[in-house]
């Protein structure tokens, strides 16, 4: 949760924001059905901190396959995560993950 502060004539506001994410390596098939769950999952959550606080959420679902494949919505998702996030390092980061399993398993 991030707060920030805004000074309308003289009186200070304090604006919430309300940031739910949601991060996972699957299977490349199961991307895009990982991603619906993910965002049908805190759909609950979302109603009812909306209630609760008057603040409307954002869910971020962050799904990276293990061979780094990502879905068309990715980088949408991405860009709404405060500070700076290159796609192709957190592929690169699933990829050398999936390799470190096997490394273990085969070895």
């Amino acid at each position: 949760m991030r707060k920030g502060l805004c000074r309308l004539k003289g009186s200070t506001i304090t604006i919430i924001i309300i940031i739910i994410i949601d991060v996972a390596i699957s299977g490349d098939r199961n991307v895009i059905k990982r991603e619906t769950e993910k965002i049908l999952k805190y759909k609950d959550l979302t109603l009812e901190i909306q209630r609760m606080w008057n603040v409307k959420p954002k869910v971020i679902p962050v799904i990276i396959g293990t061979t780094g494949t990502i879905p068309k919505s990715f980088r949408k998702y991405v860009s709404n995560i405060p500070g700076k996030h290159e796609v192709k390092e957190l592929q690169k980061t699933a990829i050398l993950g999936t390799a470190h399993i096997f490394r273990k398993v085969l070895m």
